[in-house]
């Protein structure tokens, strides 16, 4: 049952977007399941879901399965409140920062889960993400210029 429910709940957040709990019971009702709202709220812990910002400005649920999805919009504003700009050094990037700002900006780094990241070290206003080669510096470097890239596309 807790399976097949679970299952329901995956396929209805990838077919509509689905902004609450209530909406999210009301579905899965419609769809032949008996659940009550603390079924679902603890099957929306178990599943790792969040909310994410619609390209609309609403909010819906969403899967965070894959590294680059578990990327939160929390982690990606700290990083880019922080961000003045970055830098490769071999298989470091170096990440200028607003002065105070580089262990805020590292621990949102690491809460991300780069796979090419190995470890971030923090100052003030200067942080290094080691990787393993050059070649996972640039991809690296890549990423957050998307995450930045898309902050200039929002304004």
């Amino acid at each position: 049952m807790k399976t097949e429910r679970q299952a329901k709940i995956l396929q209805l957040i990838q077919e509509t977007d689905i902004e609450t709990q209530e909406e999210l019971a009301n579905k899965l009702i419609a769809s032949g399941l008996q659940v009550t709202q603390a079924t679902v709220s603890r099957d929306i812990r178990e599943l790792k879901l969040t909310k994410i910002t619609t390209p609309t400005g609403g909010q819906k649920y969403a899967v965070l399965s894959q590294p680059e999805q578990q990327i939160s919009e929390k982690l990606i504003r700290i990083f880019r409140n922080g961000f003045l700009s970055m830098e490769v050094a071999q298989n470091i990037l170096v990440i200028k920062t607003l002065t105070g700002m580089a262990m805020a900006v590292a621990a949102s780094l690491d809460s991300m889960h780069f796979h090419e990241i190995v470890g971030c070290v923090a100052g003030d206003d200067t942080l290094f993400c080691v990787t393993r080669s050059e070649q996972q510096t640039v991809e690296l470097m890549k990423k957050l210029q998307h995450f930045v890239q898309e902050e200039a596309e929002d304004e």
